[in-house]
């Protein structure tokens, strides 16, 4: 799809609906993991799904920001007709994926019981059978996102939604049957989780190689050309480690809360697993402008560039204050589907009601973030990403911490996003971003 003319409104919500859809199912294959854990495991295998999947979360991050920088690529390609370079990119950064996806299969095999040690787990035995059986299915995530990069930068957002909705149907049905009808605890889940994501990776692939006139990929052309790859890598290396930082942010965060016991860790996992489906909708919005801007900008139209953050805004703005104020309102009747124990329901309202008012800030500060990401900036969303994760998120949350215990943790979460807002109203007010970033290898 060409987005670089019609109606704003229009490319970014017939792009973005179905990235919203195709959110909600992960997120329901996820959340169904702590419901059905919640319903047959008890609180331990809450905390111990929570754990690990904040580990499994930070390297999806790093193959995801990876898989950004190919996209913002592919996308200014698109845009400016380089359809033979797209494609040799379109190779490359599977082949790279596939490999790095093997690489980090072995470093968690190895590594998974010392880092959970190092979180300071609540349930460590459950916690480690969890994240060492689902470094197994890091191969098909690391491969999916590469592939879902190639559909995105066509203009492609459906086909993943499908992928997706394989991917989370297998799940919910395997978790039932692994924990509910089996009762293989969190094994179970975490075998259910490998499966679907295979599948999801499969069914992925076998579109892209039947359209590989317009993607490039198939039997005997999977190699690497260097000089896309440092091209690629030089600007997802950037994002990578932006997502890495807020993963990290988040250890930290679920780090400091686990000394308070497995009732506070259970409560922030289902906690986190709310607050991620209303964030759906502007991470929807962030991953459409980022596309819709870099076609502009590679086919010259800065202008068009400029007016999507602004439609891109308002309608991320509008959608996160509904959804705050829903939340705030239904907030224990919400929570109620992962049947926690009274301590834990009402330690995770509180954390709830806190943490979700920092949607507000996400909202604006996210899609802000679409500008620099789509003209190749990287290295401004990792300079925003550490501003309000590590200088503000870490460094107040463990401020308060001392002085108010859990609940200043929450309001640490709430307010750190806040700190970028200005950044990327300075950042679109400078103008930098008025250029173009392709160029074939080589060139310049």
């Amino acid at each position: 799809m060409d987005l670089t003319q019609g109606s704003i409104w229009r490319s970014l919500l017939i792009y973005a609906w179905p990235v919203v859809l195709s959110s909600l199912l992960q997120s329901a294959y996820s959340i169904t993991d702590l419901i059905v854990a919640g319903w047959f495991v008890g609180e331990n295998g809450i905390s111990a799904i929570n754990n690990a999947s904040q580990v499994m979360q930070i390297l999806t991050q790093i193959i995801m920001g990876i898989t950004t920088g190919g996209n913002i690529l592919m996308s200014q390609y698109y845009g400016s007709r380089d359809h033979a370079s797209r494609m040799r990119t379109n190779r490359t950064l599977f082949a790279f994926s596939v490999a790095a996806g093997a690489v980090m299969t072995g470093v968690i095999l190895l590594l998974s019981r010392p880092i959970l040690i190092g979180l300071r787990a609540p349930a460590l035995e459950d916690a480690t059978a969890y994240l060492t059986l689902c470094a197994l299915g890091l191969v098909p995530i690391f491969g999916y996102n590469a592939l879902s990069a190639m559909l995105r930068s066509v203009g492609n957002s459906r086909q993943p939604f499908y992928c997706v909705a394989v991917t989370a149907g297998c799940n919910i049905v395997l978790d039932c049957l692994f924990m509910g009808a089996f009762h293989w605890g969190v094994r179970g889940a975490a075998l259910a989780t490998v499966l679907a994501q295979t599948a999801s990776f499969v069914v992925c692939l076998w579109y892209v190689l039947r359209h590989r006139d317009l993607f490039g990929l198939g039997r005997g052309q999977g190699s690497m050309e260097a000089a896309l790859l440092t091209q690629m890598l030089k600007l997802g290396i950037p994002s990578a480690v932006q997502m890495t930082v807020v993963g990290l942010s988040w250890l930290a965060m679920t780090f400091l809360i686990n000394d308070y016991g497995v009732a506070a860790s259970a409560a922030s996992g289902i906690c986190a697993k709310v607050k991620d489906v209303a964030l759906l909708s502007t991470l929807a919005l962030y991953t459409a402008a980022t596309t819709v801007i870099a076609q502009c900008l590679g086919a010259g139209k800065f202008d068009r560039a400029s007016r999507v953050v602004h439609v891109a805004m308002r309608i991320s703005i509008g959608t996160a204050a509904v959804l705050v104020l829903l939340i705030e309102l239904f907030a224990p009747q919400i929570l109620s589907i992962f049947n926690p124990d009274q301590a834990t329901m009402a330690l995770a309202v509180q954390n709830l009601r806190i943490e979700i008012l920092g949607q507000l800030f996400y909202a604006s500060f996210m899609v802000y973030n679409a500008l620099p990401m789509g003209a190749g900036h990287t290295m401004f969303a990792l300079a925003s990403s550490l501003l309000n994760c590590i200088v503000v998120r870490v460094v107040l949350a463990v401020a308060l911490n001392h002085v108010y215990g859990l609940v200043g943790i929450f309001w640490a979460c709430a307010i750190a996003p806040a700190s970028s807002v200005p950044l990327g109203y300075i950042y679109e007010k400078t103008g930098k971003w008025r250029r173009r970033l392709v160029q074939s290898p080589g060139e310049g």
